[in-house]
């Protein structure tokens, strides 16, 4: 009632309803243009723009120019081509059937990837569109176990891959989200399906809840993180391996650059996910007050790995409130390669932000299991409202791409950014966040705080790093 009848269109939260409405437009494919000025108060601090040029490029959105190459021969990888906007982190499970029907066959037929999340490849994901297999703590489809004792099994890894004839391009080791960084997940077994238990390889039917513990078994520091990737590339022969997380303590950052440095070997991409996040449950404390938010957390990992001398090899995925062609550009400029959107895509299937995701009682039939629900969900007409979001946000970055001059997305940065961060005073988003040099903190040159992270990564107290990790970071 209050969302439809009282709120004005820029108050609603997560999202208002004017960027609900725009993704619903999009996704419908109407009318998407707006009339008698912003509704933008232009001179309010965090007010945002771009700078356009005198002269203006067109930008083909059917070009190269929206495809990032993920994944370098240095590391014996096979490189796949992205879309620079893909769908996000979701587990089935936590979204419906058709839902999950819905969504990859929009990016089948968009030709951008739909990421699992951590609830295992489903047969709902194998419909034809590119897959990122998202690896949880729970190794749902390659492990064994219960609870805190599942374990990673290479032999089930290698039967869900070859399962999906090629479909799965890239694998994702996720070690946190922005929902609830730190903490492990829960399944209740009222809500695990045969379907479920099968994309997870769980016993049904189910004698406990599904749980997803808070770390890892397979590794317990970043150098065993890393030759876990290299395991991983190697089962998989060859395709993208990387990293998803929330990004909490700077030095935990530095010391994954360390490794990476050391073992010449690493992650092909870090997926860096915003703590303002989320579609799933998660306790009110972790979703309000852990985890850096996406810019800060980009802007930190963006900085490590150029100081350390990493950022040709290492592509940059960002999560977090992306629902615009603005939202991706800016994020772009911020030093994302590729971008992925959750509650967008959701927005798109027809989700009105009922916040009922936890409950099991989705009036759109996107987060439940419950056969009525999801009935009105209907993934024949979704799958094309989807494949219309991706399609409109990506022309809307293209075209604001041109309006700045540029026929490329390498060329845009943070310079192209405005924002107001205070009453009568306007910064770009290089002053606000400088650039480092290119292997400046392995020559001692970064900027003090970073340099002091850095520098406090290589000494082997716990007592230290913990005292040292706490300082902040530009």
């Amino acid at each position: 009632m209050r969302q439809y009848f009282i709120e004005a269109d820029t108050e609603g939260r997560p999202f208002d309803r004017a960027h609900r409405s725009r993704v619903y437009q999009r996704a419908k494919n109407v009318n998407d243009t707006t009339s008698f000025g912003t509704l933008k108060k232009v001179y309010d601090v965090r007010h945002e723009w771009a700078c356009h040029s005198m002269f203006p490029e067109h930008v083909d959105p059917k070009s190269d120019v929206t495809r990032c190459p993920i994944g370098t021969t240095e590391y014996g990888t096979k490189p796949y081509s992205s879309s620079i906007l893909n769908i996000s982190a979701m587990s089935y499970g936590a979204l419906s059937d058709n839902a999950i029907k819905a969504l990859n066959n929009g990016a089948r037929l968009g030709s951008f990837s739909h990421n699992t999340g951590e609830g295992g490849v489903s047969k709902f994901h194998r419909e034809g569109g590119d897959i990122v297999w998202n690896i949880g703590t729970g190794y749902f489809g390659c492990g064994m176990g219960q609870g805190e004792k599942r374990v990673f099994d290479p032999i089930l890894f290698k039967e869900t891959l070859e399962s999906c004839d090629g479909k799965i391009k890239m694998i994702e080791v996720k070690l946190s989200q922005g929902a609830k960084p730190g903490h492990g997940g829960l399944l209740p077994r009222g809500k695990i399906t045969k379907s479920i238990a099968e994309a997870r390889k769980i016993p049904w039917p189910p004698q406990s809840d599904c749980h997803s513990p808070a770390r890892h078994s397979a590794f317990s520091n970043q150098h065993e993180l890393v030759d876990f990737i290299v395991s991983l590339r190697e089962l998989g022969n060859g395709i993208p391996v990387g990293v998803k997380m929330c990004v909490g303590h700077p030095g935990d950052i530095a010391r994954l650059c360390r490794a990476i440095s050391e073992i010449q070997n690493g992650p092909d991409f870090l997926t860096i996910d915003g703590a303002e996040g989320g579609t799933g449950a998660a306790p009110p404390e972790f979703m309000n007050s852990v985890g850096l938010p996406l810019e800060e957390g980009l802007i930190l990992v963006r900085n490590m790995i150029e100081g350390a001398g990493l950022r040709s090899k290492t592509k940059l995925i960002a999560s977090g409130r992306v629902l615009s062609g603005f939202d991706l550009l800016r994020t772009i400029c911020l030093g994302a390669d590729a971008v992925n959107s959750a509650r967008g895509f959701m927005m798109s299937l027809g989700c009105i932000q009922a916040l009922k995701c936890n409950t099991n009682k989705c009036p759109t039939g996107i987060t439940t299991q419950d056969e009525l629900l999801m009935a009105g969900l209907d993934p024949e007409d979704k799958m094309v409202r989807v494949f219309n979001f991706h399609k409109k946000t990506v022309e809307a970055a293209c075209d604001l791409l041109g309006a700045m001059g540029y026929n490329d997305f390498s060329q845009v940065c943070g310079d192209d950014i405005m924002r107001r961060v205070r009453e009568g005073e306007v910064r770009t988003l290089s002053e606000q966040y400088p650039l480092v040099d290119a292997g400046c903190l392995l020559v001692g040159q970064g900027p003090e705080r970073l340099q002091e992270i850095w520098d406090s990564s290589a000494v082997n107290s716990p007592t230290e790093h913990r005292y040292k990790r706490t300082r902040w970071i530009y």
